[in-house]
């Protein structure tokens, strides 16, 4: 044989083998050829039950995927456990899912609190927590968490907006904050002490804390009350956020409310606490909001309602955490794609963290996902919106860091 031919021969094959590793498929637990397996925890139960809607969008989502063929050809097993709001239960449940179950990824548990119990458990495993249901700030840490992301926008930063709309357009304010007594509260209260900055002192003149255990936030309310706040700020989850708009209405206090954007379902906060009791809160947005008139012919919305009516019929239309539910099952859909078939648990990570100007159906226009490996908030912009007695009403620019 021709020594040059020879030559040629070989490096042809060293070549079309190594093309041939280079496309050979790459599986962690939980990916096959035919299945990809997704773990969750949920509060379908206790006293953030309200949320419970999001783990059933999320499933109606990807039981549309599979009736569509799946990703790659793959369905997606989605095994969501109610944990009750409780971390303990929380962390029972995950190390099931990882262990027992052996899912690829964590995806979209709800709350600060049990995120917060299962973070360094699946970091220590090397196990994508994605998407996390809070807006804790500490879930954008990827050099100390690199297997954790978050999937709602930060809570401080969130704050800091609603302080600075504040000293905007309200000087004299008097602010009173109720807020919930673990991470989740207090990153609003940081946030909103650093968009009075120096003034945080002055403009804020009570605060009072509440626990997820506790029955109502009754008195609570009635000493902010008293405190003479002529502002609220509503830092609390729906069945609380209720109560507390209900009361101060109650008891004729009509301070201007700001409402964290965790709870701005009409349904489930605004309808259950009087629709003509909220009138004028001020909250945010980075979602359409179901029952808008202002949306009521976009063709995101039209397609969200006929999807709701096929996939999740029993679901709300006037919930705007059955659209969280749906963004964030496409967000998981579209790392799943840009992975191909390469499912290993590392490079789902890195695909989550590669996401460039994404934008699922039913974000606001001007908003935007987009992660990177040194950034891991998926949003950092945000909408200020006004409740008008049926529906959440937009104003002003989009803003953000």
């Amino acid at each position: 044989m021709n020594p040059t031919f020879a030559s040629f021969a070989g490096a042809l094959a060293l070549s079309l083998a190594c093309s041939a590793c280079l496309a050979q498929k790459r599986y962690d637990p939980g990916a096959s050829d035919t299945t990809i397996r997704i773990g969750q925890t949920m509060p379908y139960s206790g006293p953030a039950s309200a949320y419970g809607t999001i783990g059933k969008a999320q499933a109606a989502y990807f039981r549309m995927l599979n009736e569509r063929g799946g990703i790659g050809g793959r369905r997606i097993e989605f095994l969501s456990l109610d944990d009750g709001y409780s971390p303990p239960k929380a962390v029972e449940m995950t190390r099931r899912l990882v262990e027992r179950d052996e899912v690829l990824f964590v995806f979209g548990t709800l709350g600060t609190p049990s995120n917060s119990a299962i973070r360094k458990y699946l970091n220590d495993r090397r196990v994508p927590q994605l998407f996390a249901a809070t807006g804790a700030a500490k879930w954008n840490d990827p050099r100390h968490f690199p297997w954790t992301m978050g999937g709602q926008p930060d809570y401080r930063t969130e704050a800091r907006i609603y302080a600075q709309h504040i000293l905007r357009t309200k000087p004299d304010a008097r602010v009173g904050v109720l807020y919930q007594d673990d991470d989740f509260g207090k990153d609003y209260l940081a946030g909103l002490r650093e968009g009075f900055g120096a003034r945080a002192s002055e403009a804020i003149v009570a605060e009072a804390s509440y626990q997820v255990s506790d029955p109502t936030v009754d008195s609570q309310i009635v000493m902010l009350q008293g405190a003479g706040a002529n502002v609220f700020v509503n830092v609390t989850t729906p069945k609380f956020a209720a109560q507390a708009i209900r009361k101060a209405w109650d008891i004729g206090w009509r301070p201007l409310q700001y409402l964290a954007s965790v709870s701005v379902s009409v349904n489930s906060v605004m309808r259950a606490a009087g629709l003509e009791k909220g009138v004028g809160i001020v909250s945010s947005a980075y979602l359409m909001t179901p029952g808008d008139p202002e949306w009521a012919d976009a063709p995101a919305m039209r397609q969200w309602r006929d999807w709701m009516a096929k996939y999740y019929p029993e679901g709300d239309t006037t919930d705007y955490l059955n659209v969280y539910g749906y963004v964030t099952a496409q967000l998981v859909e579209q790392v799943l794609r840009q992975a191909g078939d390469e499912l290993t648990r590392e490079n789902v990570m890195r695909q989550a963290s590669s996401l460039r100007r994404f934008a699922p159906a039913m974000m606001l226009p001007g908003i935007t996902v987009a992660t990177g490996e040194d950034d891991f908030a998926p949003f950092e912009s945000l909408q200020l919106m006004r409740f008008d007695g049926k529906s959440w009403v937009r104003f002003g620019e989009v803003v953000g860091e």
